[in-house]
């Protein structure tokens, strides 16, 4: 048996739903702001067996999906001018402004799909004739991996290897659904792979800004159950506040090592995420130490335009104020075959969520096959 197992148990999860149906009258509003966590909802039907006592919004927790429209477009524009572009395959079919990596790479370009970010630093130390680039996407989560990567290739002087760096950082974006006027969100499952670098520490001041809970939650069934039933019952007795109810991968401080990398590496700077706009204090920039594997500064792509879809609703899934089956393109002009935004095609993206399992009739009452 794997030890995920004992995280699905459906007699356990059965147990859960009936608990949380029992203690919470609602309806109460929850965002899971990780799309990891809104697949496994998805998925196991959480959303609709708690439907009218816990109605979930979808939060921009895909870093995928908020990947600025632009860094897509100079990552394709370094792969067609010869250089070995490498990334984590769930980029490749992320749409640009005209194409993605994917066809760029069926056109000749090598675009290489790496497991680890070293594995881009090895390949740029065997081959010191060509020039790499690490395409380094991610919330908190992969920048320390990233950033272990760009320190790795400043220790061994290789001059041929550089990073487009487009990190984001998960708390400025919570801020700013919380801020927006029509805000319906009342509590929040956090996401428990962040929480597992930067601890609690963030998410503590926006309990106590904002007045709300927030439970750092895994992405199995019975974690998200576990925390689901810890944000409800406090939204309902009016409590603020953290709570760590995934206290066997993330420590209240974090992960220390993780972090004093991430601050010799970085330095914080405003982003401008997909769909949504820019975000003060949302990313990540690499320190000046480091300037010289800066991929857009060696290669000058600060000047390049970007064009987004005029009919994709990417941001208003984003943000939680749209279901993704409510965009008129979903399922008819933009399909994991053609996608127009990038939640679409995504492992973590919402609206490739309702596509796979079939709940673009949420919204009418009648349940998909």
């Amino acid at each position: 048996m794997r030890y995920s197992d004992d995280f699905r148990d459906p007699v356990a999860a059965r147990r859960w739903i009936e608990r949380i149906r029992r203690e919470v009258h609602g309806p109460v509003h929850v965002m899971e702001v990780c799309g990891g966590q809104t697949h496994t909802l998805i998925r196991s039907g959480i959303d609709r067996l708690l439907q009218g006592c816990v109605e979930l919004v979808h939060g921009p927790g895909c870093p995928v999906c908020v990947t600025p429209l632009e860094k897509i477009d100079r990552a394709i524009a370094l792969a067609r001018r010869g250089v070995v572009l490498c990334s984590y395959g769930d980029m490749l079919r992320v749409p640009g402004s005209e194409t993605d990596l994917l066809a760029v790479r069926a056109g000749g370009a090598d675009v290489r799909v790496i497991y680890s970010p070293l594995d881009a630093v090895e390949a740029a130390a065997r081959e010191p004739d060509r020039e790499f680039v690490l395409f380094a996407v991610g919330f908190e989560t992969t920048a320390p991996a990233n950033g272990m990567a760009i320190l790795q290739a400043r220790r061994r002087g290789l001059h041929n290897f550089s990073a487009l760096v487009s990190h984001v950082r998960v708390p400025p974006a919570i801020r700013l659904v919380l801020d927006d006027p029509d805000n319906r969100v009342q509590g929040f499952l956090a996401p428990g792979h962040v929480c597992s670098i930067v601890g609690r520490e963030e998410y503590e001041v926006l309990a106590r800004d904002y007045g709300v809970p927030f439970v750092i939650a895994g992405f199995e069934p019975l974690d998200l159950l576990h925390g689901l039933h810890e944000v409800a019952t406090r939204i309902e007795r009016g409590e603020a506040g953290v709570v760590n109810a995934y206290a066997r991968t993330a420590r209240d401080e974090g992960n220390r090592t993780a972090k004093a990398l991430l601050a010799e590496v970085f330095e914080v700077c405003a982003m401008n995420w997909r769909g949504i706009g820019p975000i003060p204090e949302s990313g990540l920039v690499l320190r000046a130490p480091f300037a010289a594997l800066d991929a857009e500064r060696r290669y000058d792509l600060a000047g390049m335009l970007a064009q987004e879809s005029e009919v994709c609703r990417a941001g208003e899934v984003l943000q939680g104020r749209l279901e993704p089956h409510q965009c008129p393109a979903f399922g008819n002009a933009c399909t994991p075959d053609t996608p127009l935004g990038a939640p679409m095609v995504s492992s973590e993206g919402a609206c490739a969520a309702y596509y796979s399992y079939r709940r673009e009739a949420r919204s009418s009452g009648v349940p998909g096959p």
